[in-house]
């Protein structure tokens, strides 16, 4: 597990500039499709998507619903996956958090079809979640599950995801028109299978 402070870069081992170029484009990636399954009235996989739900029932903000929702998460990362993934982690959902609240000042969609706008999200949310997890660390909250789980016994982040993504939309249907569900459901099914082929730690090995 690379300690926190390690500062070398090898073929095996990022740097913390590798890193927080990787985390910095995981997060505006994510951002941006988050960004356009709010505009058509989606919600999304993990705590993002429980922001969304959060955000459509209160009115607050997703930023701050997401940080918050995200904090118990970080003791579990703290003790299970160490202090550099953690520390990664928790800068990562502050950042991902400030862009979500920000972006809307710089980002407009004049029109998105919803399916269209369905599979691009699940596609640039699925881009974004791989390359955070190819930094050893997470957006948070499932993320964090999801990665121990699959450094701890092998089953695939994007499995996981799909069985909190299941109850989530379940939950959804309480807040949300059947048709919204459908297309969260896609978009969602889009970035798990995303995760769930291309996510190996057998195959990408750098810490």
């Amino acid at each position: 597990m690379k300690r926190l402070g390690d500062w070398s870069s090898t073929a095996t081992h990022h740097s913390p500039v590798e890193d927080a170029q990787g985390i910095a484009a995981a997060v505006v990636l994510t951002a941006l499709g988050v960004a356009m399954l709010a505009e058509l009235g989606l919600v999304t996989s993990g705590l993002a998507g429980l922001a969304l739900i959060g955000h459509e029932i209160t009115g607050l903000s997703i930023g701050l619903l997401f940080f918050v929702l995200n904090a118990p998460f970080y003791a579990f990362a703290l003790l299970q996956m160490g202090a550099a993934f953690t520390a990664k982690t928790v800068a990562a959902v502050v950042a991902f958090s400030v862009v979500v609240d920000l972006q809307e000042r710089f980002v407009a969609f004049e029109r998105i079809a919803p399916v269209y706008g369905a599979i691009v999200a699940g596609v640039l949310i699925g881009i974004g979640l791989l390359a955070v997890f190819r930094h050893r660390a997470s957006l948070g909250g499932v993320g964090i599950l999801a990665v121990w789980l699959q450094d701890r016994y092998g089953f695939r982040a994007g499995w996981t995801q799909m069985i909190y993504d299941f109850m989530l939309f379940l939950l959804a249907l309480a807040v949300l028109p059947l048709r919204a569900v459908a297309f969260s459901f896609l978009s969602a099914l889009v970035l798990n299978l995303f995760l769930a082929i291309n996510h190996r730690t057998d195959r990408y090995i750098a810490r």
